[in-house]
């Protein structure tokens, strides 16, 4: 996620997903964002910790598939279906720190919809291309499936996205 004006002590909150690793080539861990940024990591005290333990405990656990490619400029990604329980999580926490503005609102208030990156390092001469040789070199492995049962609180350290937390669904 590094390269969105990242610094030091910041937070997202993630959903990992190992079923996926094999299939990612953008040089981090196969994950599908709740939120990034959430708040300064100089901002999450016990209180913080609590509400959120709280804010997931409260969703249960689920499942998601991943079916196809699809794409963005520059970006190969997986959506999981179904989608609309990864946003219901980025929902409950940006309803209570509504200052937690997804992608620091470059997309939109709502940011982007759920996905998990498999590559975005080429450029725009050639990312089709490259994309395409990409999805026929990985579309035998799909569908993936993964059951969703906890989120994590990572923070960028200032070279590398390090774990912290993890909140268990209900």
């Amino acid at each position: 996620m590094s390269g969105w004006g990242d610094v030091v002590g910041d937070t997202a909150l993630t959903i990992k997903v190992p079923e996926a690793d094999a299939l990612v080539r953008a040089g981090f861990p196969a994950h599908v964002t709740v939120l990034y940024p959430f708040l300064h990591e100089s901002l999450i005290g016990e209180g913080v910790r609590r509400e959120l333990g709280g804010i997931f405990g409260a969703r249960d656990a689920f499942e998601v598939e991943f079916r196809e490619f699809r794409r963005w400029p520059g970006v190969l990604y997986l959506a999981p279906e179904p989608g609309g329980a990864v946003r219901a999580l980025t929902d409950d926490v940006v309803a209570r720190w509504p200052e937690a503005v997804p992608y620091r609102g470059v997309f939109g208030d709502d940011g982007l919809a759920p996905h998990l990156t498999v590559a975005n390092g080429e450029g725009p001469e050639t990312w089709r291309a490259a994309y395409d040789v990409l999805e026929r070199e990985l579309a035998p492995r799909l569908p993936l499936v993964s059951k969703v049962r906890e989120v994590q609180l990572i923070v960028w350290d200032g070279a590398r996205w390090c774990d912290r937390e993890v909140y268990a669904l209900g």
